[in-house]
């Protein structure tokens, strides 16, 4: 048989890259011939995910549309080019599927793959569908949407399978509880400069149970050196500040809580993980998407929500020093979890991609 080809893409952010990695290890998995292309944004972070990974990444040279302000004319100067290397990009390999897991890098690559009859496929992530998916629609065979609540939004098109996540946050063991409440809080691959703020602001009221908290705290790239001196000055040592946790998985293994954004992966790795989490959505997300994703786990009681409008160090404080001394909640919490929990995700998409694939050669 003659080597089959898929092309992933989309990208932007971490949250768009693992979940395609994970379909693609599964699609390998299932079949080892099988080659797998991914295309994303030519952000530095993005080409690094993908180094760390060793995966054939091709970058593309695009950049939002939506919500951009006067900054929209510089994305729209670089789509005629970002079409153009698309369209190079799908002469050159002959693809016998393409995947779109969402943002704008993949927007192009999937729009011409529809036109010059290539299957498609969308990945929607979050619980009501983003600018690109919702434009890319009309065009693509199937989408697999994260939600059942998602599936009115997808005319008939929909599947309700999950969103993929690494395989090793389904795995992780239930955390000894101990004194200590030991707390993994992110904002992102990129970081966020609001919890970043908020965090920090709010240590001088953490540190009357400074010797009951334990914190692992992702920052990314620019606010790295100011955050790790703030633990510091407030006299915070169980603390491990880093710009980027690539083993995400590990230090959810290691924590109670979670504290973080509501982007769709980190939704989908804490109820795969079935970690209770506090979580703060990110208040210009497209579409208020976060608060969206956030209110779903919430409504399970998985999760406590603060939106950035009501944020105050003493409310924050307040949701930390519940936890270190209602430990029962967080157990919980993980077990309501378990009711969003949707299993064989990253199989149940490969499965679906060899049907499309076999349909295209019978039609």
């Amino acid at each position: 048989m003659k080597e089959r080809k898929i092309i992933l893409c989309g990208g932007g952010t971490a949250g768009h890259l693992y979940p395609a990695l994970a379909v693609g290890d599964k699609l390998k998995e299932r079949d080892p011939r099988l080659h797998i292309i991914f295309v994303g944004s030519s952000r530095d972070l993005e080409k690094d995910i993908m180094k760390h990974h060793h995966v054939n990444f091709i970058p593309l040279k695009i950049e939002g549309i939506k919500g951009k302000g006067i900054k929209i004319f510089k994305s729209l100067l670089l789509l005629p080019f970002s079409f153009i290397k698309s369209f190079a990009i799908l002469l050159r390999t002959k693809p016998n599927l393409v995947i779109g897991v969402g943002a704008y890098s993949s927007g192009p690559i999937v729009l011409l793959a529809s036109w010059m009859k290539i299957p498609t496929l969308i990945l929607e992530q979050n619980l009501h569908p983003g600018f690109t998916n919702r434009l890319l629609l009309p065009w693509v065979k199937k989408a697999v949407v994260a939600f059942k609540n998602s599936l009115p939004f997808f005319k008939g098109k929909g599947v309700f399978l999950g969103n993929p996540v690494r395989e090793e946050f389904y795995h992780l063991l239930p955390k000894e509880r101990n004194s200590k409440l030991t707390i993994n809080l992110f904002g992102g691959s990129q970081g966020s400069h609001f919890l970043n703020k908020a965090m920090t602001a709010s240590l001088p009221l953490l540190k009357k149970e400074i010797e009951n908290l334990r914190i692992f705290h992702q920052t990314g790239k620019n606010d790295f050196e100011w955050v790790k001196n703030s633990y510091a000055q407030n006299g915070f040592k169980e603390v491990s500040v880093a710009p980027y946790f690539y083993d995400m998985a590990s230090y959810f293994q290691k924590s109670d809580l979670v504290i973080s954004r509501a982007g769709a992966t980190t939704i989908a790795e804490l109820i795969a993980s079935q970690k209770a989490s506090l979580l703060i959505p990110f208040s210009q997300a497209t579409d208020n998407h976060q608060v969206f994703n956030a209110r779903e786990l919430e409504k399970t009681k998985g999760a406590e929500v603060i939106l950035e409008e009501e944020f105050k160090p003493e409310i924050f404080t307040g949701k930390i020093f519940h936890f270190l001394k209602n430990k029962k909640e967080i157990g919980n919490m993980e077990k309501n979890l378990s009711r969003m929990k949707t299993e064989k995700v990253s199989e149940n998409i490969s499965n679906l991609c060899f049907e499309l694939m076999e349909m295209e050669l019978k039609e």
